[in-house]
């Protein structure tokens, strides 16, 4: 799908575009996923002071979200900046002390390390520092390429002096982890925070309904929506779904793979002859992948330690699918939902996952499934 949004005059590159390629860095472009964001080659950034590379994957792409890997050399930091957009950040590698601050108030710092979350609050100036002897790696989701596209100018974007005081008025405390704790919410478990001090750590609660003996948790941030964690037994996958684009999956722990397929296959690829387009993504710590518009996933750990996701969904506009959006996410296809149940799916799928763990000597550990020979009557196909 070409990135062209309708702000832009006809034949004219769209802000976002532009900007980015004045940045001066690399632009990794993929389909559907990178093995390992961290071996990106990266360029020095003069704008930010320390290295860096742009990620775009289709789907990112479509719902126009901004993706990064930034590099900061051992003692330096990166230049202070603000800018009119969200911005959401999860530290790969080393650890350091961020600075926010309005302009003319106290700064409040924070120290994060390795798997650390958080989110900046929007125009708010903020520098990272690397006070180590050994690297940071930084990956960045942004709202960046929506903001600059509307907006059509980019040096308004990075210096615009509005303070938005009701999203941050320097609390000292603003960047610690939630009092409240975890609860449920329609969809499952969340935390109210602007802080993570550990991805790999953090407190889940049971999330059944993909996985059994999953677990997981969302995390409301500064103005961030669909971040979380979740994680999975070994020997085990997540049940089939989809949804619209933009969704980011960063693997924390273990290795596996993902099945991806347009829903226009149907829900059994394989059976219906359609096995050579679908997609295996392989997956292990810091792999990213992301799913298109409609197209079914499934999400498998062929490791021998649990699996662990960081995923986000924000940042970015849904402009998938509009009818298929109408149909529920966590329901069965039977009862006219996009969740495919174990007993509903294609048989390959399974036979695929054994044979893979028998490879590794691991056993698997799902409960024994019976095949429904039932036909299903589609939502989509009404």
């Amino acid at each position: 799908m070409e990135n062209r949004p309708t702000t832009a005059p006809w034949g004219q590159k769209p802000t976002y575009e532009e900007w980015q390629e004045k940045e001066g860095i690399p632009v990794y472009r993929d389909k559907h996923g990178i093995e390992d964001i961290t071996l990106l080659p990266r360029r020095p950034w003069a704008r930010m002071g320390g290295l860096g590379t742009f990620i775009e994957l289709d789907s990112t792409r479509d719902c126009r979200k901004e993706m990064y890997v930034a590099e900061i050399p051992p003692g330096k930091a990166l230049e202070p900046e603000r800018h009119l957009y969200d911005e959401l950040l999860y530290v790969l590698e080393g650890r350091g002390l961020a600075e926010v601050w309005h302009e003319g108030k106290p700064k409040v710092s924070f120290e994060w390390g390795e798997g650390s979350l958080f989110a900046i609050p929007l125009n708010a100036w903020h520098r990272l520092v690397n006070g180590s002897q050994n690297r940071v790696l930084i990956f960045a989701q942004s709202s960046a390429p929506i903001i600059m596209n509307v907006l059509r100018n980019a040096e308004f974007v990075f210096n615009c002096s509005y303070n938005f005081g009701d999203r941050f008025q320097g609390q000292g405390d603003y960047f610690t982890a939630g009092k409240a704790g975890l609860y449920k919410r329609p969809g499952g478990n969340a935390w109210d925070t602007n802080f993570v001090p550990d991805m790999r750590k953090a407190l889940m609660g049971d999330w059944p309904e993909k996985v059994e003996g999953g677990l997981g948790s969302a995390f409301n941030m500064a103005a961030w929506t669909g971040a979380g964690v979740s994680e999975w037994p070994v020997g085990r996958y997540h049940k089939a779904h989809f949804h619209g684009p933009g969704a980011i999956l960063l693997g924390m722990n273990s290795e596996g793979y993902v099945l991806l397929w347009p829903y226009t296959l149907g829900i059994h690829p394989y059976q219906d002859g359609h096995g050579d387009k679908v997609v295996k993504q392989p997956w292990k710590k810091n792999s990213i992948y992301s799913p298109q518009s409609g197209w079914y996933h499934h999400h498998f750990n062929t490791g021998k330690l649990p699996a662990a996701h960081f995923r986000t969904t924000g940042g970015g506009i849904g402009i998938g699918l509009p009818s298929l959006e109408q149909i529920p996410m966590g329901v069965s296809v039977r009862q006219g939902g996009r969740l495919i149940e174990h007993e509903d799916e294609d048989p390959e799928i399974r036979r695929q996952f054994a044979a893979t763990l028998r490879a590794k000597g691991i056993e698997i550990a799902m409960k024994p499934v019976v095949y429904n020979t039932k036909p299903i009557k589609l939502a989509w196909t009404a």
